[in-house]
């Protein structure tokens, strides 16, 4: 009924259709009031990046070790990502409406699947109620999400998706210290808190069934401020199948993934890092401080996309993505939590670089018409990229320190510097 009564008030408020044939100006009132929806709901959404926190039970008294919770985190990254993929698809055979229902569903029923777990379970369990189930619910409302509320800010894309993927980013700052408190204060706190969440997470997919709609037809909006906007007879709207085709594709498919690997991995093995490495006994709070940079990477690559370069803007990425793994090594190898700290955060700004990548790269190199399912296929760099969280794990395991995955990392770092080197347009 709340939802019915908000987009009501869109509906009568803000919206401005066409009369008699003419065109009339974005309502920037309303656009900006979706955008921050968007936003509220994203950040909800980014739920699975607390897992470094939620995953605090199972690790203490389910006898999982790392690398099967790091398995976890892999599985859901991977059908979140399998989950933008079937949005992306399901663009022009269903609603929208139908496909944020279908993530509601899956979501709830997976957190509350979880939280009905034992010790002694089969860790399949977790795995199919909170990695598929979950992961999948989520990749249908973040894509769905960022499709329609893009469409509304053709003139600034790449500031638009930074703000929305911020709200993704920063879920373990909002949510994760709360979560954190309940899952500390009694033995089964952990469950109420998953509990908790498949309501709440659910209610507020539905809200955005109702509320979440694209721009009127024919709806004008302000030029691009950027000097270097395109005419139109310059853009070039590329079907999925003329994308595939392209080198510039797999050559940004390359490249993301390395940088995503990084941060996926620092994401999953947070918590460890901080309490074995510099002794840290309860890291929720650093991790909620430096989840922070997870959003202001995604913000500030949207923005300065918007004012620079295509060459300038990847150096950026490549200088942040290079120091990222190298100042963890640094903290490691001196004992320095302040260095260590300040690699968590690279390591967290960069990752937010990846999806940014994804959605203004689809936009500016294969055109807005097929955004959505362009989009969709170049996010499925998530899929290989969180195997790296398992690998560290076990290389973890094996070697007693986080040293030698992140000297690996830092290798993947380079090989995505050298690749940037060779993108282009065309």
């Amino acid at each position: 009924m709340l939802a019915v009564c908000i987009q009501s008030i869109f509906v009568l408020y803000f919206r401005k259709l066409t009369k008699a044939g003419i065109f009339l100006a974005v309502n920037q009132t309303e656009r900006k009031l979706r955008l921050a929806f968007a936003v509220c709901v994203l950040i909800f959404a980014g739920i699975i990046y607390v897992w470094t926190i939620l995953n605090k039970p199972f690790a203490e008294n389910f006898g999982w070790d790392e690398a099967q919770l790091g398995w976890n985190y892999t599985l859901t990254i991977m059908f979140f990502c399998l989950g933008c993929f079937a949005s992306g698809r399901l663009t022009n055979l269903t609603t929208p409406r139908f496909r944020f229902i279908a993530a509601a569903v899956l979501l709830s029923a997976g957190f509350f699947l979880t939280s009905r777990l034992e010790p002694g379970d089969a860790v399949w369990k977790l795995y199919l109620a909170y990695g598929i189930m979950s992961g999948t619910g989520i990749g249908l409302v973040y894509m769905t999400i960022i499709g329609l509320t893009n469409a509304w800010f053709p003139d600034k894309p790449g500031l638009s998706s930074g703000i929305m993927l911020m709200g993704f980013g920063l879920t373990t700052l909002v949510i994760g210290g709360i979560a954190d408190k309940f899952i500390s204060a009694s033995e089964d706190g952990w469950r109420m808190v998953y509990t908790v969440l498949a309501a709440v997470l659910g209610a507020i997919f539905i809200a955005a069934s109702v509320i979440v709609k694209p721009p009127p037809e024919g709806t004008v909006f302000p030029e691009a401020k950027s000097k270097k906007k395109l005419a139109a007879h310059e853009i070039i709207n590329f079907s999925p199948k003329e994308m595939l085709r392209r080198p510039s594709f797999y050559l940004l498919f390359a490249q993301i993934t390395l940088i995503a690997a990084v941060g996926s991995a620092a994401i999953a093995f947070a918590r460890p890092i901080l309490q074995t490495e510099f002794f840290i006994e309860s890291p929720a709070g650093i991790i909620g401080a430096v989840s922070i940079c997870n959003g202001l990477g995604r913000l500030t690559l949207g923005a300065l996309f918007d004012r620079l370069t295509v060459r300038r803007t990847q150096l950026f990425i490549s200088s942040v993505a290079l120091s990222a793994p190298a100042a963890i090594l640094a903290g490691i190898a001196f004992n320095s939590l302040p260095v260590g700290v300040i690699g968590l955060m690279l390591c967290y700004f960069s990752y937010g670089f990846a999806p940014t990548m994804g959605a203004i790269f689809s936009q500016r190199f294969y055109g807005p018409k097929n955004f959505a399912q362009n989009f969709s296929i170049l996010n499925l760099i998530l899929v290989p990229a969180p195997f790296v969280a398992p690998l560290a794990g076990a290389l973890y395991n094996s070697s007693g320190t986080f040293f030698t995955p992140f000297a690996i990392l830092s290798c993947f770092a380079i090989a995505g510097a050298v690749i940037s080197l060779f993108i282009k347009k065309a």
